[in-house]
């Protein structure tokens, strides 16, 4: 096992919720206990490191792990903001008085959580990092108590209930499931469902299977699929938030992925308001449909000539 698994295996028992025991994380607290490859765990020490010049230049030094400058922020976001609330990591422990944005920012490893992670590997740890995770709080499950109140319940066409992660863009998600289905695809069964933290949440295999899509391949898939067994027609749906629509791009990659399912295919992007609608309007394929969220029951038809349906 390497020093990364070892400081992914030391988050997991400190209580760091799963996305912060990545590669990006473990390779953040190596930097901040200074343990190369060859060290010990129990000559880990604390140093005081920016983002930029300290933990990425220390991961590229030392472990080969080159991320591109606007990583910083990543670094910050999705990792250091999450140490520091589970006491792992102090903001700027040397000074206290350093001002938020400053390029003298740092951060340290906290000495309660150094102690603890010095004894790893020996037989004092499990019972070090119990009582770590019980004097401190364990951040894993907090952020999953926070995230089960949050979370988006939808209604799916056979009258059970599925619970999304939290979000706009799983919001957009419930959308089409519980507005678009009854208005524009009356009638159509729901073959698969994504989430922003479950890219499979839902999923028909067998049905999918049977109109010749294919089931390992989910990551692939729109966000939501629909399918009118009567019509034999296929609803591939993107919900657009963050990422982009139904473009010539995504609509060759998914004729190639469906070259096996012989439904009628229609092209769906679901934007939450129209502002969202107008940002990507030029990237939107043409022989494509708009739905968008604050105004349900209208559909906007990239093509002229006709309205829904495959084409």
């Amino acid at each position: 096992m390497n020093k990364i698994e070892e400081a992914q295996i030391i988050l997991k028992d400190l209580g760091l919720p799963k996305s912060q025991q990545n590669e990006m994380s473990a390779v953040t607290l190596l930097a901040l206990c200074n343990i190369k490859e060859t060290d010990k765990w129990k000559d880990a020490e604390k140093i005081s490191l920016g983002v930029s010049n300290g933990v990425m230049k220390f991961s590229s030094d030392f472990y080969g792990m080159n991320y591109a400058p606007n990583s910083r922020e990543t670094f910050r976001r999705k990792v250091l903001h999450q140490f520091i609330q589970a006491r792992i990591v102090n903001y700027n422990p040397d000074d206290p008085t350093i001002p938020v944005n400053s390029p003298r920012a740092h951060y340290g490893i906290a000495k309660e959580a150094l102690a603890v992670i010095k004894t790893f590997g020996s037989k004092k740890w499990n019972k070090n990092a119990t009582e770590f995770r019980a004097s401190v709080g364990d951040l894993s499950k907090k952020y999953a108590k926070s995230k089960a109140v949050a979370r988006v319940p939808v209604k799916l066409p056979n009258g059970k209930t599925l619970k999304l992660s939290p979000g706009k863009h799983n919001e957009v998600q419930a959308a089409v499931v519980e507005q678009f289905l009854p208005e524009f695809a009356e009638g159509s069964e729901l073959l698969y469902l994504g989430d922003t933290e479950t890219k499979d949440l839902y999923a028909d295999k067998k049905t999918l299977a049977e109109i010749g899509i294919p089931i390992d391949q989910h990551s692939k898939l729109p966000d939501v699929v629909l399918y009118h067994r009567e019509k034999n027609w296929l609803y591939l749906i993107e919900a657009v938030t963050s990422h982009g629509p139904v473009s010539p791009k995504r609509m060759h990659e998914l004729e190639e992925l469906l070259e096996k399912c012989d439904a009628g295919k229609i092209y769906v992007t679901a934007f939450p308001d129209f502002s969202e609608f107008k940002k990507w309007s030029k990237k939107i394929a043409w022989e494509t449909e708009i739905w968008i969220c604050e105004m349900p029951s209208h559909m906007i038809h990239f093509n002229g000539d006709r309205f829904m349906g495959p084409r």
